[in-house]
């Protein structure tokens, strides 16, 4: 089973690499991007069948290792 992790800055938590983007995608002429945060995108593939279990594993796995939980947010998707 394939888990999807999602980690992005909190809110209220300095985000220059997003800042970054968002300066260059200004200077390329792009206008009308407000805010931009950068994450990143864990792809994991689970030897677990059962959906409720392989959830709570790469959960686990998440606020253990792949975020930061004192300044990252994250979220976990099941394909």
């Amino acid at each position: 089973m394939k888990a999807r992790v999602t980690i992005m800055p909190k809110n209220g938590v300095l985000d220059p690499q997003g800042k970054a983007i968002g300066h260059a995608l200004e200077g390329l002429g792009f206008s009308g991007v407000a805010e931009v945060r950068a994450g990143k995108v864990i792809e994991l593939e689970l030897a677990e069948t059962d959906p409720a279990k392989a959830q709570a594993a790469a959960e686990d796995m998440a606020r253990r290792l792949l975020a930061n939980t004192v300044i990252e947010s994250f979220r976990v998707e099941l394909a």
